[in-house]
């Protein structure tokens, strides 16, 4: 369960120029003021307006650079808040919105939720390269449910082990299509820090952080086919 390395590098280099920038200016403005001084007219000093205005300039800037550094030092704490957030995922089981799904040891799971009745629902499911190789009819009832696919093709073959991709698609009584969301689930076994957002590793898939939707001890997996009170109106695991 390693979890990869971190990459924040364009963060802090975008905070590092910034400060280079405001730095150079001060110094600038402190040299152009120095020298004004030292080399002012007696005759015609420097007005006093002037003067006062350069100071609270030169206030001005040197509180930008505090401003910088507390700004750089509250997105660490942000960054380093995030990151742990994300690695106490780790052994528990997720579900995020997508369709795709690992098949292993004879079994890929999807949790589903329809937004009504569907009386006539169709269950496809492709492999890696965009292939059908099962499909199922049936009915759901509104709401949340799952679907465990056994790993056996429409052909009748086992097929292997890897990411495939589910799509369910209804209609109700009245040959109004319903509309039906999918989630994959699996156990979180690591985390990738090395894009913009933490990808959380479930089997072989990566899923976003924030397309997290639920989240649960692994003693709460879910029951295997046949097994708890929902009913299964499809013969592979179909569940309302």
């Amino acid at each position: 369960m390693a979890v990869d390395g971190v990459s924040s590098s364009s963060s802090n280099s975008a905070v590092s120029s910034a400060r280079s920038t405001i730095a150079g200016n001060f110094d600038t403005f402190l040299s152009i003021l120095t020298t004004q001084l030292k080399n002012q007219n007696p005759l015609d000093p420097l007005d006093t307006n002037q003067f006062t205005a350069q100071l609270v300039q030169f206030s001005g800037v040197e509180q930008q650079l505090k401003t910088n550094d507390f700004l750089e030092a509250l997105l660490l704490n942000t960054q380093t808040s995030y990151r742990a957030d994300a690695v106490s995922y780790i052994g528990k089981q997720v579900s995020a919105s997508g369709e795709t799904a690992e098949l292993v040891d004879g079994g890929a799971y999807w949790a589903y939720n329809a937004e009504a009745n569907v009386a006539n629902a169709t269950v496809s499911i492709k492999d890696a390269a965009g292939n059908v190789v099962y499909t199922e009819t049936g009915s759901l009832n509104a709401g949340p449910g799952a679907f465990l696919w056994d790993g056996v093709g429409s052909d009748g073959n086992t097929k292997p082990d890897g990411i495939y991709t589910i799509e369910i698609k209804g209609t109700n009584l009245a040959g109004n299509e319903v509309k039906v969301s999918t989630s994959s689930v699996g156990i979180v076994t690591g985390v990738d820090f090395s894009g913009a957002e933490p990808m959380l590793t479930v089997g072989k898939n990566k899923v976003a952080l924030s397309d997290v939707t639920d989240i649960q001890l692994v003693s709460e997996t879910p029951p295997e086919e046949g097994e708890g009170d929902d009913e299964t109106d499809t013969d592979t695991g179909t569940e309302t």
